[in-house]
């Protein structure tokens, strides 16, 4: 971990001092003897060329005499801190005064911390002390933080953790306080290892401290598409840093103590290692091998079976090897004529089925590709829509068994939908999911979300979850995915599959003021990014610096007012945020499906000089080339026809707007809110400004429900409060010292 540069009172602007401090000090001058008062010091300051005071501004300090309050010398030295000038500027020209009382009470003020907290890994169980001790005058106060949260108790020199557990893991630090001011330790992480009941063996008796490692990687057998991941796990103090290694080469991506990979291919697989090191020693993990490929399974059989194997009509070998259709669409929707159809968030207004999806068309297009399972989940309302009165008459499905249909509500009704922790969810699809991965026949896993729904308060009476079978088999959504080597189409999917889901690589940019940033990326979905960026180096004569991006091309989703924002929930994004770094400004980009040329935009850096009024900036222009889907030009050979219906869902399976496609099944997208069918206008991804109102249903019968519809969504995001706390810590320890300071500077000005 590289260690932040320590932060002492000197170096601390004058604006920072304690007020207690800056009255003492007023007081010494207004009282001092000739030649050592406030004017002397005022004269002393207005010689250097970076704190300039003008004959006005001693005229208004002056006055202060008039006032029954009133401090020549405090309005002298607020003027100063407001200038920019520091402690040891300060100290300079008292000392060219030969002012002994006031360096005297400058000098009372100072901490020292002789201690500093060490970042270390450790077993679950253990007894672990993060230690910081401070000289000071008179005596000093401690207090320790977990990220920016108080340890409760945790008010002296030693914090002791025992036992601990993995629940302790995270980032630590120490304010020291005295009368006048404070300072703050350098950040401690703490890593926990838990064996989970395993034996510690070797680790046993080892001496204090000593690096050893804890858990090895394991070999592994992988198939093409896997994903495969490796752990290990080490303890010691300095705390482990990590180094994965293949076939004799350091990995790109391999400085954690886990090394993943999503989709693996035959070109990852090989012998692997991690090499765990400190400042102090390094040991090898076992080498394992991972091995990627197809599996062969070999069974016996007559020769009968085998003349059986060849005939056509060898309906078990078609069952097992046929491949299995699933459509999960939440959004607006209606039904009309036994029809149920998807409304697209761009569809016109009113509009009707020619621009919309209709799921039967979906199912044909299923059987046409022979799937042995079709499945359709659709958190979506089933009311009739009045502007539409199209019968639609539509080719005859197939008869065929294993359908299943899994509707959010019944027939005529609405499907509702409930906000927690910011984020919201249909209800269907907030009870579906806690049973998802359940091994059972998927029939008998909807039958119990049918009775998790019919035990909610909020619906009771408003919400009923509707299931059609034809199931045959027994079939559940855990069931391995099963492919046909043989099938291009099946290859050439996946390739697009992956190359829908490249992300630009993060990158440094360097201004000429010295501000170094880092700009990274994140997928939301497969047609949404999100950009962030934080400062990683400012060189200390900048006071103030702050980067955001701007000018993005006009085809993208892009509300300035949610751009550049200090949490992903403020742009809109809810579903990635806890995995994202912390402490950067977040832009939300959309419908990257539309992007036709290269994504570029540009990173604008506004900076401030110590006693500087006008604010510095510099830009830098970013091409990351076509990111995400936009890989794809899914707009090439779209023409500008509202019949979703027969435009597209003829001849490829991605609409326009992506985040209402029935095919990227995976991405949930929120609903959309269509203004014929539902009071006011709903605005994709906008938090609400004003004050926490209840959600209201959509009105579309002119009635008033509790819930909202699938309809609307609003989400609410509290303003954050700042305080004197230490800012929650990154993986990148290097800019700690930089947010601290920034936290302090927003603490002091409140």
């Amino acid at each position: 971990m590289s260690e932040p540069v320590r932060s002492t009172p000197g170096s601390l602007p004058l604006s920072r001092l304690a007020e207690p401090l800056l009255r003492r000090l007023s007081e010494l001058l207004d009282r001092a003897a000739p030649g050592k008062g406030w004017r002397d010091l005022a004269q002393r300051a207005g010689s250097r060329g970076r704190v300039r005071l003008s004959p006005l501004d001693l005229e208004q300090c002056s006055l202060k005499v008039l006032e029954p309050e009133g401090s020549p010398s405090w309005s002298l030295l607020k003027l100063l801190g407001d200038r920019g000038c520091t402690v040891v500027e300060l100290v300079e020209f008292l000392q060219a005064l030969e002012h002994t009382e006031a360096l005297q009470c400058l000098s009372h003020s100072g901490i020292k911390i002789v201690v500093q907290p060490d970042s270390q890994a450790v077993l679950s169980g253990q007894v672990v002390k993060l230690c910081c001790w401070a000289t000071g005058h008179p005596f000093v106060h401690y207090q320790w933080f977990k990220q920016e949260k108080e340890v409760p108790h945790g008010n002296s020199p030693e914090l002791v953790l025992n036992p601990v557990n993995v629940n302790d893991s995270g980032f630590y630090i120490c304010r020291v306080n005295s009368e006048s001011s404070f300072v703050f330790s350098r950040w401690a992480r703490l890593e926990v290892c838990d064996l989970q009941g395993t034996s510690h063996g070797s680790l046993i008796g080892l001496p204090e401290n000593k690096l050893r490692i804890c858990i090895q990687p394991q070999p592994q057998n992988l198939t093409v598409g896997d994903a495969l991941v490796l752990e290990c796990g080490a303890v010691g103090n300095p705390i482990p840093h990590y180094q994965w290694f293949r076939n004799g080469f350091p990995l790109a991506n391999g400085s954690k103590n886990v090394y993943m990979v999503t989709y693996a291919d035959v070109e990852h697989q090989g012998t692997y290692w991690c090499h765990v090191f400190n400042d102090r020693e390094d040991q090898d993990s076992k080498k394992i091998e991972v091995i990627i490929g197809r599996k062969a399974v070999a069974v016996e059989c007559t020769e009968e079976d085998l003349s059986d194997l060849q005939k056509p009509a060898d309906l078990q070998e078609q069952s097992n090897h046929r491949p299995v259709g699933l459509l999960y669409y939440a959004g607006h929707g209606y039904e009309n004529y036994g029809n149920s159809f998807m409304v697209p968030i761009d569809a016109p207004n009113p509009y009707r089925s020619a621009n919309c999806l209709c799921v039967q068309n979906i199912l044909k297009l299923m059987q046409e590709k022979e799937t042995g399972l079709n499945v359709f989940l659709l958190d979506m309302c089933r009311k009739r829509n009045e502007y539409d009165d199209t019968i639609l008459i539509l080719d005859a499905l197939k008869v065929t068994a294993n359908i299943v249909f899994g509707y959010a509500t019944c027939q005529g009704a609405e499907a509702f939908e409930i906000q927690q922790s910011g984020l919201a969810n249909g209800i269907f699809m907030k009870f579906l999911k806690d049973r998802l991965l359940e091994d059972k026949k998927i029939t008998v896993l909807l039958d119990e979300v049918a009775e998790d729904m019919g035990k909610c308060h909020l619906t009771k009476g408003k919400q009923a979850l509707e299931i059609r079978s034809s199931l045959s088999e027994k079939r559940a959504l855990t069931d391995p995915i099963q492919q046909t080597a043989s099938s291009a189409e099946s290859l050439a999917r996946n390739l697009q599959w992956a190359k829908a889901h490249e992300l630009p690589e993060s990158m440094y940019l360097e201004f000429k003021c010295g501000v170094q940033i880092q700009l990274g990326f994140a997928a939301e979905f497969s047609n949404v990014m999100i950009i962030y960026t934080r400062i990683v180096k400012k060189p200390p004569e900048i006071v103030v610096c702050r980067a955001y991006v701007t000018d993005f091309a006009l085809d993208l989703d892009v509300d300035p007012k949610e751009a550049n924002k200090g949490t992903p929930e403020e742009t809109g994004s809810y579903l990635v945020s806890k995995d994202l770094p912390k402490h950067c400004l977040y832009t939300r980009l959309s419908s990257l499906q539309k992007l036709r040329e290269h994504l570029i935009f540009t990173v604008c850096l506004h900076y401030e000089y110590p006693g500087i009024e006008d604010t510095m900036d510099e830009r830098k222009e970013v091409n990351v080339g076509k990111p995400l889907i936009a890989k794809l030009g899914l707009h090439h050979g779209f023409k500008n026809n509202n019949c979703v219906q027969t435009c597209c869902m003829a001849n490829n399976p991605f609409h326009n707007q992506i985040e209402s496609s029935p095919v990227a099944a995976k991405y949930y997208v929120p609903s959309h809110c269509q203004p014929n069918s539902c009071p006011g206008t709903y605005h994709p991804n906008r938090i609400c400004s004003d004050s926490i109102r209840q959600p209201e249903t959509c009105s579309c019968n002119g009635t008033s429900r509790v819930l909202p519809s699938r309809h609307e969504v609003l989400n609410y995001s509290p303003p954050v409060e700042k305080s004197n706390v230490p800012v929650e810590t990154t993986d990148d320890t290097v800019e700690l010292e930089f947010l601290l300071s920034d936290n302090l500077r927003f603490s002091e000005q409140q």
